[in-house]
Parts: structure tokens; sequence; C-alpha cells
């Protein structure tokens, strides 16, 4: 979400500079250079207007692939894990998972999350006893 965000104000402010012309300004190879890493955790994106800068990537949430890796990933891991089951179809996964996210993010890395799909790991879902019930969120009469 964050890198997509970051995509579109990029290309905005690229789309937004005009050749006197009339033109779209061309993006140059400058603009397109790989990320070069700074002291203090920052990366460097130069372009020919303004330099972006963001912060390191802290991976603390992760989607399991499947058994095996549920168990090199999250159960032999030296870091405590919050596991989310949730199902594409769950209104209240989809209200609670951001949530979770940002608790975890918060953490810094002392906490990581992994998130099973129950409909794509329903043999993870049965070993672990979980289920998910959709509930309504509202309901409304007449």
């Amino acid at each position: 979400m964050a890198q997509r965000l970051l995509l579109r104000r990029f290309l905005a402010s690229v789309i937004s500079r005009k050749l006197p012309q009339g033109r779209w300004a061309p993006l140059t190879s400058k603009a397109l250079q790989t990320p070069k890493c700074c002291s203090g955790g920052l990366t460097v994106t130069p372009s020919p207007a303004r330099t972006i800068y963001t912060t390191r990537v802290c991976w603390t949430t992760f989607n399991v692939q499947d058994g095996p890796d549920f168990q090199d990933r999250v159960v032999n891991s030296e870091t405590p894990v919050v596991v989310d089951f949730h199902a594409q179809w769950c209104g209240p996964c989809k209200i609670l998972g951001p949530r979770l996210e940002k608790m975890v993010a918060k953490q810094h890395g002392k906490v990581v999350m992994a998130k099973v799909d129950i409909d794509d790991h329903t043999d993870l879902a049965i070993e672990y006893e979980v289920g998910v019930g959709g509930l309504p969120l509202g309901s409304q009469c007449g």
C-alpha cells in the first residue's frame, strides 16, 4: 500500500512537469536509477526535480505459503509471531486484519505477523482448529 502511494506521488510529480512546447517531460535515466543506501538507514532515489526519501523496509507481516513454510517461519521462529487466520469473504477479517498489521508494525520487528488464508490452507486451519465465521456487521429491517 505504501509502495503504491509512493509510486503515485512520484508519477504525479513527473507528469505535472511539462516541457515549454506543452509535451510531457520525458523520464530520464537519472530518474530511473536504482536506489542508493545512505547512512542512517534512509534510501535516496535521485530525480531531476527532487529527491525521494524512504525508510528501510522492515518486514513485519508475511503470507504463509504452505505447511512447511508455516512450520519454518512461525513454529520455529525465535521472534514472537501473531498468526492471522482469515478468509477473503469474511467481513470481520477484513476489518481486523489491517488493525492487527498496524499494531504489529508499531512493535518495530519485536513481533511479526503471519497471515494464513484458511480457504487456501485448510490443512493448517484443521490442524490448529481454526474456523472463520463471517457474521453480518449490521442488519436492516424492512
